[in-house]
C-alpha cells in the first residue's frame, strides 16, 4: 500500500516520511505534476512495529519463572560471584 503525497509535502515533511518509512513501514508515491515522479520505500521490510502500549502483552507472552524454583536464582549468583574483581582504581584517577 502505497501513500501518495506532494513533492512540496514531502521536502516540508521529509524527516517525518523517513520515520514512517523506517519505523512503520509506509511506502509513500512523490507526485510532482500531478504524476507518480518517484517511491520512496524502506530497503528492508522490518517486523512488526511494536509501541509501549504492547509492552504488557509482550510480558505475558514470555515464558514465566516457577517462584519455588530457585536455579534460574542460584545460576545468576554464582555468576555474579565468578566475576573478577574490579581494580581498586579506575584510569581515570
Amino acid at each position: 500500500m502505497s501513500t501518495d503525497i506532494s513533492a512540496t509535502n514531502a521536502v516540508r515533511h521529509f524527516s517525518e516520511l523517513l520515520n514512517n518509512i523506517r519505523f512503520r513501514g509506509v511506502h509513500y508515491t512523490i507526485i510532482r505534476g500531478g504524476k507518480p515522479a518517484a517511491a520512496l520505500v524502506p530497503l528492508e521490510e522490518g517486523g512488526p512495529s511494536r509501541r509501549l502500549g504492547d509492552l504488557g502483552s509482550i510480558f505475558q507472552t514470555l515464558p514465566h519463572i516457577d517462584p519455588e524454583d530457585t536455579s534460574f536464582l542460584d545460576d545468576v549468583r554464582e555468576a555474579i560471584e565468578g566475576q573478577p574483581p574490579l581494580p581498586g582504581y579506575t584510569s581515570w584517577e
